[in-house]
């Protein structure tokens, strides 16, 4: 995958779930192209402690505590950022269906926050991470990823500030929470696998593939015409 990458140099770019799998990788590679600060927003606090580790004293990354479900926080974080990439989200399917009310409010409301705030204060593109589960979805989770995505549709059609686009992906190969780790983790101990069907498909990419198509989308997406709002008289 080409990409010239000099959309990110000098940028200010906030990932959102800047703790998850997606979100490190995202700040990893994006450091390649010599953003001017990346500040990864989450509310796990010991992820963001061991984010630091990892980043170790890199003056352009800044960790951020907080929650995209709570509009304050996102507020107070959000101004000066050109570019928002919102990883943050509910993502195992198993707990969206035990816990339908918390994956609609984390990646359906959370999701409408992060928008607002983003065309409220300026933010020039908005790059939604989205999944596979989210075409035709049976389970919470990918019904909560769906709604999120008509938000984004949504937005696009009414901001003139911000370029919304969007990315749908599978399984990341060693990401947390990927099946993957599971199939390891049960052929190590002698099976059985889990399979719930033997004929599905399985889409896998590996972290740095992931991350690229992310930066790639946000890199050729182009405005959409706002929509005017007509009115009886009009």
């Amino acid at each position: 995958m080409e990409m010239k990458g000099s959309s990110y140099r000098d940028a200010n770019i906030l990932i959102t779930g800047g703790t998850g799998s997606v979100g490190l990788g995202l700040a990893e590679v994006a450091l390649q192209y010599e953003p001017r600060r990346i500040c990864l927003l989450s509310n796990d606090e010991n992820g963001l402690f061991e984010a630091r580790i990892v980043f170790g004293r890199d003056s352009r990354v800044d960790y951020r505590l907080g929650d995209v479900r709570d509009r304050r926080s996102v507020e107070s974080v959000i101004a000066g950022f050109d570019t928002v990439f919102h990883a943050a989200a509910l993502k195992h399917v198993d707990f969206c269906e035990r816990n339908p009310y918390e994956a609609t409010y984390t990646n359906v409301v959370g999701t409408q926050i992060v928008i607002d705030c983003s065309i409220r204060s300026g933010v020039s593109r908005f790059v939604y991470i989205s999944t596979d589960k989210a075409v035709n979805p049976i389970s919470t989770m990918g019904a909560t990823k769906l709604l999120g995505e008509k938000l984004m549709f949504a937005a696009s059609r009414r901001s003139e500030t911000t370029t919304f686009s969007c990315v749908r992906f599978g399984n990341v190969l060693g990401s947390r929470g990927s099946v993957l780790r599971i199939f390891e983790r049960q052929v190590r101990e002698g099976g059985p696998m889990t399979v719930t069907d033997p004929e599905m498909t399985r889409f896998i990419m590996l972290p740095s593939e992931a991350s690229r198509l992310v930066l790639h989308a946000a890199e050729m997406a182009k405005p959409e015409p706002a929509v005017p709002v007509r009115t009886e008289e009009g």
